[in-house]
């Protein structure tokens, strides 16, 4: 039997395959460039100084494997679900509601988080315009988009994804000139910013580990990919040709672009931590960069909000074709698309954006944000030891005609195993992250547990049935 599945396999009763290999392309880019690059890298420089460089290179090696194991699996068993469908396949059907289920969670949060973020952008930008009155225009806007046919969410996903990627070559190509000397006003700084102000390493190597924590999380979303593969046109070509993109790309964009901010700028500027593109582009005196690059970060808010509500209502959509979620998630339209699913994926946002208009405390809106931060690492883990028992199960099969390789197998597997538990050791021992992942085990606890209480009934039902049909005989 081929592994290969072919382009139909997986796609839910219902869903259109209607990506283009284009889209499916931009959608993998798009989900490598997210906000957290171009905003929240500032507080991994804070922390790290200059050896943020070792911090985003190490993780990104990480999750360029992780990525390789899931494009393995995907380009195999082109599936909605992606990893939760292989976890249930392949671990069990515990495993695969909880992955589901906490992935779900931790999207719905982000949206409700990234249209309050877009909010205060657009409140910057035009002053007469509430927060709350833009948060709500953002959200309703794209859960649009995501009503439309699946084109709709490619379409905007492309374009998002277009902007964002024509940004940071600009800036890649702004900063090389600066770093030589070739740019207009500004003189080649040298390593001055590199080894002056405390040194390569200011902070100590205990600093590159906590920098490395925030790092990891800036590279969530690159998985998008393999859950936009249950409709897309050529599912298995999309993967493979989306992934070898992103692998290079992820090291391009990330390590490049910090290579340009702290040759450029001392690490302890200020104006670094609040926003670092928008620093470099001050010090070299471009006109408009600061405004330039808001709305590039907005841009890259529209594409998280699009994203994640796309994302968060095809895998509740999978999950509710498994039997794990309420069966009215997994109903479609006439034009393919789960209109409950996506209706439930952006509740919660609407409910965090409601939540931090009217209780100024916004400590519900704090609590969706600590239950769900660790859930990226949960999510890889949970990939990693998959692609263990994928392997295992093709050895088994003697099902050897794979694609798409996971390298070094099993060596590296066990590698990236290490480094992802090291994460959550340096989580736990780190005072910013620990109540975090306290929060995220507690909710993931309870999502397990569920799991494991069904998967138990489904085995009882199925040794009833047994029993049955033997006495029947």
């Amino acid at each position: 039997m081929n592994v290969v599945a072919h382009t139909s396999a997986g796609r839910g009763k219902g869903l259109r395959g209607a990506l283009s290999n284009r889209q499916m392309g931009m959608i993998a880019l798009g989900g490598v460039i997210g906000a957290g690059l171009f905003v929240g890298s500032g507080s991994a420089i804070a922390q790290a100084g200059p050896a943020v460089l070792i911090a985003y290179g190490a993780v990104g090696v990480v999750v360029i494997c992780v990525m390789q194991m899931l494009a393995e699996m995907s380009v195999a068993e082109p599936n909605t679900g992606s990893f939760s469908a292989y976890a249930h396949r392949h671990l069990g059907p515990w495993a695969g509601l909880s992955v589901g289920w906490l992935y779900a969670y931790q999207w719905c949060v982000t949206i409700g988080f990234e249209a309050v973020a877009g909010s205060a952008i657009v409140h910057a930008l035009l002053p007469p315009i509430p927060t709350w009155l833009a948060a709500l225009v953002l959200m309703f806007a794209l859960i649009g988009v995501n009503f439309a046919r699946v084109e709709s969410f490619g379409t905007f996903e492309y374009w998002f994804a277009m902007i964002k990627v024509g940004a940071i070559f600009a800036f890649l190509f702004i900063g090389l000139a600066a770093i030589i000397g070739i740019f207009p006003g500004s003189a080649a700084p040298g390593l001055d910013n590199l080894t002056h102000q405390g040194g390569f390493v200011p902070n100590g190597w205990g600093s590159v580990l906590a920098a490395a924590l925030v790092v990891f999380f800036s590279f969530f979303g690159t998985e998008v990919v393999t859950i936009a593969a249950g409709e897309a046109k050529d599912p298995a070509r999309s993967i493979r040709r989306g992934m070898r993109t992103v692998l290079w790309r992820i090291l391009l964009f990330y390590v490049g672009s910090m290579i340009v901010v702290v040759t450029l700028m001392p690490w302890d500027s200020t104006e670094i931590t609040e926003s670092p593109y928008v620093a470099v582009l001050h010090s070299l005196h471009i006109p408009f960069g600061g405004l330039v690059m808001n709305l590039i970060v907005l841009t890259a808010v529209f594409s998280c909000l699009n994203s994640g509500i796309y994302t968060s209502s095809r895998m509740l959509f999978s999950l509710a074709e498994r039997g794990e979620a309420p069966q009215v998630l997994a109903r479609t339209a006439k034009n393919g698309v789960p209109l409950a699913a996506v209706v439930t994926a952006s509740s919660i946002g609407l409910f965090t954006i409601v939540a931090n208009y009217f209780f100024p405390t916004t400590s519900v809106f704090q609590f969706l944000l600590a239950s769900s931060g660790a859930v990226a690492v949960l999510v890889y883990l949970c990939i990693i030891v998959t692609h263990f028992r994928f392997r295992r199960t093709l050895s088994r099969e003697r099902r050897n005609s794979l694609t798409v390789k996971m390298w070094l197998f099993p060596y590296l597997d066990v590698a990236v195993l290490a480094a992802t538990l090291a994460v959550i050791v340096g989580m736990a021992f780190t005072d910013s992250s620990r109540n975090e992942l306290i929060l995220t085990l507690c909710v993931a606890a309870v999502i397990i547990a569920a799991g494991v209480v069904r998967q138990r009934r489904l085995s009882k039902a199925k040794n009833k049935d047994k029993a049955n049909a033997e006495e029947v005989v």
